[in-house]
Parts: structure tokens; C-alpha cells; sequence
């Protein structure tokens, strides 16, 4: 009687181990290459909001001209912000990112063709977000980290995708909607009204958005707060 009631404990025991094993060994062969921890499973919103920076975020799809006349404005500041490029015209603007890249700003990934993110496949998720960080890396040898979903949509698929390629998923605090709203004070207003530490706030390459910029940087180090890249105001420099 004892001999089966061993028998049946080393059975169970093994089993148990068994189980486990299983387990761990299909958490590993499963789980996503090059994942970064992710925000809770959320993208991020804001940066550190017990800092001092705020970060002026660019969409780009469009506006080289633009884009020039925004790095000529940071450069003037002595400041450094990020531009999520998308794929389709980084492809085409090499020398840009290239400038943007040797001036020292962050390059993020906006996506190849500005697609609404929520509403494709996990597989076309990879193939946007990895196509452009390819191009991003092959003109300008700088591998992006930041992805902003195109229109700020994405979905848990979108999520998962981008952490499976090492990406870290952002939003904005303050969106200046300057895309739609050709018109300065607007801009001014919805960039700095309330704004505070750990803010991202998102701009796009425009000609009002241009004019305003300085007297956006003005008003931020008036008020104590320091223009950085997202990276650094999500992570610390």
C-alpha cells in the first residue's frame, strides 16, 4: 500500500513539473522578440510630471519647406524636439532627415502611409510600423523607439505590434490641431494654455504653426519649463 501511494506522489510531482516546464518553455518560444516594457499596456499621454520639460511633438507627412524653417526656429532656441516621420515621406526626403538627425532632434515613427491603425490586421500593423522604421535607419542610420499611431488610432493589435518591434507607443497631452485650424492665436492657445510639466504637445509642419513657434518657446521658458525631446521627457535625459 505505501509502495502505490509513493508511486502515485512521484506520479503527481512529476507531472506538476512536467506542466510547468511546458509552460515555460511556450512563454519563451512565444512571447515577442524585442519587446519593451510597455506603459501598462497603454500608450503614453505625457511625459514626467513631476519634471521641468514639455516636448513639442511634429507629425510629418508633408512640408519639407516647413520642416526647414522649424528646425532653423529650434536651432535658434537651442532646443531639441522629435519628428514622427511618416514612411512615405521620409522615403523621399533623405536629406531632411539627415539634417534632422545631425542636429540632434528625435526621429519617431509615424507609420508608411498614414493609415487608421485601429482598423488593420496585426500583420499589416508590423508591416507599416517596421517598413518605416527600416527607411527611417537606412537613410539616416538612426533606429527609431517612438511610434505615434497616424490620427492617434490604434487598437490592442496596434499595441502589440509595435512592442514586438522594441517601439514604445505615444499620444499627446495637447493636440493644437493646427492640421485643420490655419490660424496662429489658435495654435498659441491650445499650445500653451494650462500647459505644464510632462506636457507632449503635438504640432504639425504649417505655415501658421511656423510663425508661432517662437513665441511658443517664449512663453514655455517663461514659465519655467524646458523644451526636449519626447524620449527625454517620457524617460529622463
Amino acid at each position: 500500500m505505501n509502495i502505490l501511494r509513493n508511486r502515485k506522489y512521484i506520479t503527481l510531482v512529476t507531472n506538476l513539473i512536467l506542466v510547468f516546464t511546458v509552460g515555460v518553455v511556450a512563454a519563451v518560444c512565444f512571447a515577442p522578440h524585442g519587446a519593451v516594457p510597455a506603459n501598462g499596456g497603454a500608450p503614453y499621454y505625457n511625459g514626467n510630471t513631476a519634471g521641468d520639460k514639455v516636448s513639442l511633438m511634429f507629425n510629418v507627412y508633408e512640408g519639407e519647406e516647413i520642416v526647414e524653417g522649424i528646425l532653423d526656429v529650434l536651432n535658434e532656441y537651442g532646443v531639441k524636439a522629435t519628428f514622427f516621420m511618416g514612411g512615405c515621406f521620409a522615403d523621399d526626403h533623405e536629406q531632411l532627415l539627415k539634417r534632422i538627425a545631425e542636429e540632434g532632434h528625435e526621429i519617431g515613427n509615424h507609420g508608411y502611409f498614414h493609415l487608421d491603425h485601429a482598423k488593420i490586421s496585426k500583420n499589416k500593423n508590423l508591416e507599416e510600423i517596421e517598413n518605416t522604421g527600416k527607411i527611417i535607419t537606412a537613410l539616416c542610420g538612426v533606429k527609431p523607439t517612438l511610434f505615434a499611431p497616424p490620427s492617434g488610432s490604434f487598437s490592442s493589435v496596434t499595441m502589440q505590434a509595435a512592442e514586438s518591434l522594441g517601439y514604445t507607443v505615444v499620444m499627446w497631452t495637447k493636440d493644437t490641431i493646427d492640421w485643420r485650424d490655419a490660424d496662429e492665436n489658435l495654435v498659441f492657445a491650445r499650445a500653451t494654455e494650462g500647459v505644464k510639466a510632462g506636457d507632449l504637445i503635438l504640432m504639425h509642419p504649417k505655415a501658421h504653426t511656423l510663425a508661432v513657434l517662437g513665441k511658443v518657446l517664449d512663453y514655455y521658458s517663461r514659465e519655467g519649463l524646458k523644451q526636449s525631446t519626447v524620449s527625454a521627457n517620457i524617460f529622463g535625459d
